[in-house]
């Protein structure tokens, strides 16, 4: 695909919160993030730490955020990498790049696999970034805001007061 995955280490927190741009068909509405991991802690640490500023949504499992993402077109999707059932995070990574109409869609891998093999292999199919947990959940919003705000710049969407 030719992506280039973030460091993650080279984040730069929001000076301010981030402006609304459309996420789908319906347009206009407050950025949507799809969080999937199989472990409620997970989700709700980050949904936690990501506060009201966006809309979003959960799967606990690779074919609910297939469902998801058709359904939902989130912008941004925070993917756990190792989930049981019959799609892993990298599969489901594979489903989004394989979409065109889901190409700008950001993902960012999240797994307790931090070798650098796993990293490359969520590179070369996609990934926009790789946390290993445990993470920072401050890192991981920073990132998430720069990110959007980036995605906001390259699809020409405005920013509201």
């Amino acid at each position: 695909m030719g992506r280039k995955i973030e460091q993650v280490t080279m984040l730069h927190p929001a000076d301010s919160p981030l402006a609304t741009g459309p996420d789908g068909p319906g347009g206009g509405v407050t950025p949507t993030i799809l969080m999937v991991d199989d472990h409620p802690d997970i989700r709700r640490l980050l949904r936690v730490a990501l506060g009201n500023t966006f809309r979003i949504i959960e799967a606990e499992s690779g074919v609910d955020a297939l469902a998801a993402i058709q359904r939902e077109h989130p912008r941004l999707v925070l993917l756990d990498v190792m989930m049981p059932g019959e799609l892993d995070g990298l599969q489901v990574l594979d489903a989004i790049r394989a979409d065109p109409s889901h190409r700008d869609t950001v993902v960012a891998m999240l797994s307790a696999r931090g070798q650098a093999q796993d990293n490359d292999s969520a590179r070369c199919r996609g990934a926009d970034a790789y946390f290993v947990k445990p993470f920072s959940p401050l890192q991981v919003v920073c990132w998430v805001k720069d990110k959007l705000k980036q995605s906001e710049t390259r699809l020409g969407l405005k920013e509201t007061p």
